[in-house]
Order: structure tokens, then C-alpha cells, then sequence
């Protein structure tokens, strides 16, 4: 539902128990000049289908959504501490099209949930389109930038627990003892005192690498669940969605083994995958593999996609670059990666220049884009510490595909605000130079008239 338009008459009306927002904020901060900046119209447009307009209750503001997720991932908050910092904070009520100074949260933070599912991967692109188109119209993007590109995968990593075995049986166990007391199934057992007891002396003998005692417990806790779904099965009438998917898992959980393929590493998130980068530090990774593309020169964020299966990272080069021409408009002329995008499937336009630093006579212009592709590292290394993408919390396979673009958005909104704070120091100094300047010349032309010196 589009928001709804207020007068100038009511705007300069005003209300006697309210403060106004244009009497409180600076006009020349960079939050404030971001939010006259920004299209709203144009999101409102293509997000407004997705809701009813005639039947239910009336839909929240588009513009006041759309900017939470905005300034969520660019501060990294989250649902309810993103709320309760916008109660505080004049700037963010102004950026979300607030005309009052509010004192009380608008809704609950489980809309935001909603939110998401609703507009889905579609919708969350477009709004990083028009920050971008924002950026393109304030002069701090030129549209050649989106001609060269780099590109590079990292893992997005899941908010889940380390898996292990026993963790991963006692966690199905708890999950298919709840369902069946939902279904007032009577259990012989629900073997909740002993899992507990024998998960805890698991994870104290694996510590103390007394790895025999620790395969015992293990064992315990494997053949518990094993006598929970057998004993539910057996008394089960009817049914659920809900309880055939456990039981589904736990016949995956006991015949999966050290070297099976899609293994489950967790019960709540079932999607995730184990991904091992070559990283000293960290070995394997919990999530899903995201793609990237950065402009050349200044490291904007022009696309961002999550893929599930673990592909290798040559095979996700066309979707990204397809992604990238439909966000932007325009079609990358060359793209720069490393030696991981060998043997790659895209038959496009652009031409991939994979980084190899044994070649020899290379042309300067293809060295200088290899010197470059380097830049979208601490990119990436910026995402997942300010921007939500080292651990995800939404859920299921949406949720990777949201949190991935809505982290794109979040960093290029950080680098617009800075890069208006810095067009505008920029200016002022220039001013400050051409007031000094004026007074130096003044008072040289005072000396030279006084015969101290001249020209």
C-alpha cells in the first residue's frame, strides 16, 4: 500500500503537543540530504502489488519499511534493537519519512519477518537498485564504472551450532518428543534426564581426548533416538507435515556416515552446507556460498547472490553477471577473478580475465585490472563484520538469498553517507581556501601600497 501524502498546509500546521522533525534535524547532514535524495516513489511503485490494498487491515509504510532494512544492515542491528535505536534517534524518524518526533515504537519487530518473506529476492534487489541509482544521480558513481568489474565468492555462514553427532541426536530427539506431546502421543520414554546427563559427559571426555568414552555416550545418545521414532511410529494415527519431516531426518540422520553427500549439520536448518575455503584459521564453514561483483575503480557493490549446493565458483559467474546487467542495466564489458573462475560457463559479452601471475607480456590495461581485483577482498571483509553477512539469522534458503543482497545494501548505504559527508568537507575547505586566499591578497596589496614590498 503506497503511503500516504501529506499537504504543505497540514506539514506547516503542526501539532501543539508534537515536535517537528525539520525543527530538530540539521539540514545539511548526511542522513537527511540521503532521504530527499532517494526515489521513494519509485520503490513504493514496485513494491505496492505485493499487498492488498481492499481486504484486512491497512499495510505499514512502505518508505518506513524499506528504510529499517536500509539502515539494519548498514549498522548491523537487529529487528528489536533497530526499533528501539530509531525511538532515540530524530535522523533515522526523518530518513523514514517521519514528520513527528515519535516516543513510541510503530509496530512489533516480527513485521520485519513478515516483510522479508513477502517482498521476497525481487523486491530486496530493487531496493538495491535504487541506492545505487541514488549514488549514480548525486555524481559519485559514473555509469563507465559499471563496465569493470571484480568478482569473488566467500561463505555466508548460518547461525548454528558446530555439528556433531551427539549434539545433532539429542536436538532430533527433544524436536520429536515436543511434536508427539503436540499430538498427545504417550511416550514410554523421553529420555530427557539421560540425554542430558550422557550429552554432557560427551562433550567432557571429547575435551579431555578420551575419545573411546566419548564414541560410548555417543552411542547412547544415537540409540535414544532411535527408540523415541520406532516408538512413535508404532503409536501414531494420523499424521502431520511437521512430524514426517522429523522422521524423514532422523532416517537421514542414522544412515548418513563420515563420507555420505548431503549430510545434515543441522536440525532446525536443514539447507546448510559444509564449505572449506583453505582457510588456516577456520577449516570448514557452516552456510552458502555468495558471489559478488564490485566495480572496478570504486568498489561499489553492483551485485549479490546466494547459491545452494556448493557449486564450484566458475559456475556461478553467469548467474552474477546476469544479476549485475538487470540491477544495473548495463552489461560489465570486462571482469577481473582469480584462477577459482577457471573453466568458468559463461558465454556472454564480457571478457573474464582470470588473474595469473606467471603470465608473461601481459598488456599494462589487463595488469592494472589484476592489481585491482584485489580491492573487493576487504569488500567482503567489510560485509561480514558491519554488515550482518558473517552470521546469518533469517531463515531457510530465502534468508541466505535476502541477507546476501540486503548486506550489499547496507555497505554501499554506509559509503553514500560517507562519501556525501566528504563531497561537503570538499567544499568547505575549497571555501575556506578562497576566503584565505582573499584576505592574503588584500594584504599584500596593503604592504605593497606602503612600500614594503610589490608584485
Amino acid at each position: 500500500m503506497v503511503s500516504k501524502k501529506i499537504s504543505d498546509n497540514e506539514r506547516n500546521q503542526g501539532d501543539l503537543f508534537k515536535v517537528m522533525l525539520r525543527d530538530v534535524v540539521d539540514p545539511k547532514h548526511p542522513m537527511v540530504i540521503l532521504a530527499n535524495s532517494i526515489n521513494w516513489e519509485i520503490i513504493e511503485t514496485k513494491i505496492a502489488p505485493l499487498f492488498c490494498a481492499n481486504n484486512g487491515r491497512p499495510a505499514l509504510s512502505i518508505r518506513m519499511i524499506v528504510a529499517l532494512l536500509y539502515l539494519k544492515h548498514a549498522y548491523n542491528l537487529s529487528d528489536s534493537l533497530l526499533l528501539n535505536t530509531w525511538l532515540e534517534n530524530p535522523y533515522w524518524q526523518y530518513f523514514t519519512g517521519g514528520i513527528y518526533f515519535e516516543h513510541k515504537i510503530p509496530f512489533d519487530s516480527s513485521n520485519m519477518s513478515n516483510w522479508r518473506k513477502r517482498i521476497g529476492e525481487d523486491g530486496v534487489e530493487s531496493l538495491l537498485q535504487e541506492i545505487l541509482s541514488t549514488a549514480v544521480r548525486l555524481g559519485f558513481i559514473k555509469l563507465a564504472e559499471f563496465k569493470k568489474v571484480n568478482i569473488d565468492t566467500t561463505v555466508q555462514e548460518k547461525n548454528v551450532r558446530f555439528p556433531t553427532d551427539a549434539r545433532l541426536y539429542d536436538r532430533l530427539r527433544e524436536k520429536l518428543v515436543k511434536e508427539a506431546r503436540n499430538m498427545q502421543i504417550e511416550l514410554r520414554q523421553s529420555y530427557e534426564v539421560v540425554s542430558r546427563k550422557a550429552l554432557h559427559r560427551q562433550s567432557s571426555y571429547a575435551r579431555a581426548s578420551q575419545f573411546k568414552k566419548a564414541r560410548r555416550q555417543t552411542k547412547k545418545l544415537k540409540v535414544y533416538l532411535g527408540r523415541v521414532s520406532r516408538d512413535i511410529r508404532r503409536k501414531m494415527q494420523n499424521s502431520t507435515s511437521v512430524m514426517d519431516k522429523l522422521l524423514r531426518l532422523s532416517d537421514r540422520l542414522f544412515s548418513q556416515e563420515r563420507d555420505s553427500k548431503n549430510k545434515i549439520y543441522s536440525i532446525h536448518e536443514t539447507e546448510v552446507e559444509c564449505i572449506s575455503k583453505g582457510k588456516p584459521h577456520k577449516k570448514y564453514e557452516f552456510g552458502c556460498k555468495v558471489g559478488f561483483v564490485t566495480t572496478a575503480l570504486s568498489n561499489w557493490i553492483i551485485g549479490a547472490k546466494a547459491f545452494h549446493g556448493n557449486p564450484y565458483d566458475g559456475h556461478t559467474l553467469k548467474e552474477n553477471l546476469e544479476q549485475t546487467k538487470r540491477i544495473t542495466g548495463i552489461e560489465p564489458e570486462q571482469g577481473t577473478c582469480d584462477l577459482g573462475y577457471r573453466k568458468h560457463n559463461y558465454e556472454g559479452n564480457c571478457t573474464v580475465n582470470l588473474v595469473n601471475r606467471l603470465r608473461k607480456k601481459i598488456p599494462r590495461s589487463i595488469r592494472k585490472l589484476w592489481k585491482r581485483r584485489s580491492a573487493i577482498e576487504p569488500v567482503i571483509g567489510h560485509l561480514k563484520q558491519d554488515n550482518r553477512l558473517n552470521c546469518n539469522r533469517l531463515k531457510g534458503k530465502l534468508g541466505d538469498k535476502l541477507n546476501a543482497i540486503l548486506s550489499a545494501c547496507g555497505f554501499n548505504f554506509r559509503k553514500l553517507l560517507r562519501a556525501i559527508a566528504l563531497f561537503f568537507v570538499f567544499i568547505l575547505e575549497i571555501v575556506i581556501f578562497a576566503i584565505l586566499a582573499e584576505e592574503k591578497h588584500t594584504e599584500r596589496l596593503t604592504f605593497s601600497s606602503q612600500g614594503a614590498y610589490s608584485f
